[in-house]
């Protein structure tokens, strides 16, 4: 069992920057891909990033890429989302997951959930 909290969500304006934090329990972080998702008002849930349990490989939607940065220290059980040049489009409840074995995508994969934190960018 994983239990996952998020942290570091807001209001900032765009262009700015913001840096999410999902803590882990557990023994066993390493073992597990990590991915953020959001969920917008009135919209599905999408991917944003994933990492593997190595902090190897990184994955990111078009959407995203160039923009955020998804890190882990397995150390201490924490995955980390660095946001900068934030737009209006990216404001959605954050949700970080995790499932044992390669990162994906699709969130139907994933096993454990945190609760969300919101992020707000204002024009």
């Amino acid at each position: 069992q994983v239990q996952l909290v998020e942290s570091g969500g807001g209001l900032v304006q765009a262009g700015g920057s913001l840096r999410l934090s999902c803590a882990a329990s557990g023994r066993t972080f390493g073992s597990y891909a990590m991915g953020w998702f959001r969920q917008a008002p009135g919209k599905e849930r999408e991917f944003v990033a994933a990492i593997r349990g190595s902090g190897g490989s990184t994955y990111y939607a078009d959407s995203v890429k160039g923009r955020f940065t998804i890190s882990r220290d397995n150390a201490k059980n924490t995955v980390y989302l660095q946001m900068n040049s934030l737009k209006p489009e990216d404001t959605a409840v954050y949700y970080c997951a995790a499932r044992q074995g390669y990162p994906s995508g699709r969130s139907y994969l994933y096993d454990y959930w945190g609760q969300g934190t919101q992020v707000t960018v204002s024009s």
